[in-house]
């Protein structure tokens, strides 16, 4: 589970797409960055633009401000295993690869390594993880907003109600001050 822990803190959200950068791959499986690019070159074919596309440089500057807010934030629980890679990207001469889930999968039939097959696995649970996580999220959501809307249902009911006996009580009132009035006049009766 910390496996999966650990390549989880190494997804991100980059145009609209969970994926995982090419040095983090590398990385998760002992490889250098350059010689898992190569494999990728090499196999171009293999990777379409829904598998894998290059970061560029705004979105590798936002990803490096993002993580420096989350260092900042929680300083302390900084692991060295979950440390990702974001820091050393200063002086690379190319923007990093994004892969997707699909890329991943393919990346597994291009680097056959025993560290890159037990790895795969592992990245590819993690995708499933975090899948099953949102979707849970977005069941809760759509929960809550059934709820939401009986409630406003009913809210529009009970005011109704209110109003109802608003108006009872004013009825009452009004009839209570006719029958209590002082009365003024001629009193009508046998003792005149």
């Amino acid at each position: 589970m910390e496996i999966i822990q650990s390549v989880q803190n190494r997804i991100y959200q980059i145009r609209g797409q969970r994926v995982i950068l090419d040095k983090d791959i590398a990385f998760l499986y002992e490889i250098e960055t350059k010689v898992l690019n190569q494999a990728v070159n090499r196999n171009i074919k293999r990777f379409p633009l829904d598998f894998m596309f290059q970061l560029t440089k705004e979105e590798l500057e936002l990803l490096r401000l993002q993580k420096k807010q989350v260092n900042e934030l929680t300083p302390n629980l900084r692991s060295q295993i979950v440390t990702s890679s974001l820091e050393s990207w200063g002086g690379n001469r190319y923007l990093p690869n994004a892969f997707t889930e699909q890329g991943v999968a393919m990346m597994s039939g291009i680097i056959n390594s025993d560290k890159a097959i037990q790895m795969n696995i592992a990245i590819m649970r993690a995708f499933v993880e975090l899948r099953r996580i949102l979707l849970i999220k977005s069941d809760f959501k759509l929960q809550l907003d059934l709820i939401k809307d009986r409630l406003s249902g009913y809210d529009a009911q009970l005011n109704q109600i209110y109003d109802a006996i608003e108006n009872i009580m004013d009825e009452t009132v009004a009839k209570n001050k006719w029958d209590n009035r002082t009365r003024i006049g001629f009193i009508k009766g046998d003792n005149v």
